[in-house]
């Protein structure tokens, strides 16, 4: 099987090649680098069965698919997950997140009606925005904030779910929406201002870690391996068009907990320092994940400690090389 993977260089986009590749499946990836890094493709980049390309999906991809070896210009599988994801990265860059959800779905799903293409969009939890319902169900329709500094990743993500599931019922294509839950493991970029990195970098720097709020706030954290797991059983799995599943660890910690968790890890004192607590932050995430459970047989198996272990490493990695 052919599969187009865009955001392929970045955190999550890396890891799902990775998976399809060692599954036996040929990939070409898309990505700008906006936030992508080539190095997250390095073990992909060893296999015959890879194809990056550096294209803004925001543009139709005519002329990047043109350029391909004939073999390669008709995928199967068509999977969207390009855009910043971390409210540092689209607070620096909110048009071109607007853009690269709303105007990428769109154009990604001509994409798929003229090739025939199962089409599979990476949502988000921010979809719920600070929710009302704990935890959060797939009916369950939110609440955002259209116009607050988080609604250009919000809201593009809601109107790029829109608009594949109106082209599963206009177009006939086979569109399908994952909602990703907090995510974490090695190849997260250490200033990208999410909890879990915030914390290990400022662990291992030996500085207080930033609490904002009273940090009772909980959110629930499922490793990388699990989450794509899910994410390739969903993509794959017949006679799921039209299907919106949430992909999350329902484990649920307060922030408090994660950095008392994350210095035991890093083998520090625990040090805090508060902040207020920025706008729009929801207050409350954890996933139902009773249809993924059901419809694809999942859920996650990596216990928060194990992961930490694991991404700590990486971590300590990058901090070692920064000192030499």
């Amino acid at each position: 099987m052919i599969a187009y993977v865009t955001g392929g260089a970045g955190f999550l986009g890396s890891h799902l090649c990775d998976r399809l590749l060692a599954d036996g499946h040929d990939v070409v990836a898309f990505d700008n680098f906006v936030t992508g890094a080539r190095g997250n493709l390095a073990d992909a980049q060893r296999c015959g069965r890879f194809t990056l390309v550096e294209a803004d999906v925001s543009e139709p991809l005519t002329e990047a698919i043109a350029a391909l070896p004939i073999a390669l210009r008709t995928p199967a599988l068509i999977m969207h997950f390009a855009s910043p994801a971390s409210p540092v990265d689209y607070g620096r860059d909110p048009i071109g997140t607007l853009r690269v959800n709303a105007f990428g779905a769109a154009h990604l799903c001509t994409l798929a009606a003229q090739t025939g293409a199962r089409f599979f969009l990476a949502s988000t939890s921010e979809t719920y925005g600070d929710p009302l319902e704990h935890p959060q169900r797939e009916s369950y329709w939110g609440n955002v904030n259209p116009v607050g500094m988080r609604a250009c990743y919000d809201e593009s993500k809601r109107f790029a779910e829109a608009y594949v599931t109106s082209a599963a019922r206009a177009l006939g294509i086979d569109g399908r929406v994952v909602r990703i839950f907090n995510t974490y493991g090695p190849r997260m970029q250490p200033g990208d201002g999410r909890v879990i990195p915030n914390f290990c970098m400022s662990a291992l720097r030996g500085e207080p870690l930033t609490i904002y709020g009273d940090g009772a706030q909980t959110r629930s954290f499922c490793y990388v391996d699990d989450l794509i797991d899910g994410i390739v059983r969903f993509a794959l799995a017949p006679d799921l068009s039209g299907a919106v599943i949430n992909i999350g660890n329902s484990g649920e910690f307060t922030v408090a907990e994660l950095a008392a968790l994350v210095a035991r890890t890093v083998g520090v004192q625990l040090a805090l320092e508060r902040r207020p607590l920025p706008p729009d932050d929801p207050t409350r995430r954890r996933p139902d994940i009773t249809l993924a459970r059901r419809l694809l047989g999942w859920e996650p198996t990596i216990s928060l400690a194990a992961g930490l272990r694991d991404t700590v490493a990486y971590f300590r990695g990058i901090h070692a090389g920064a000192l030499s």
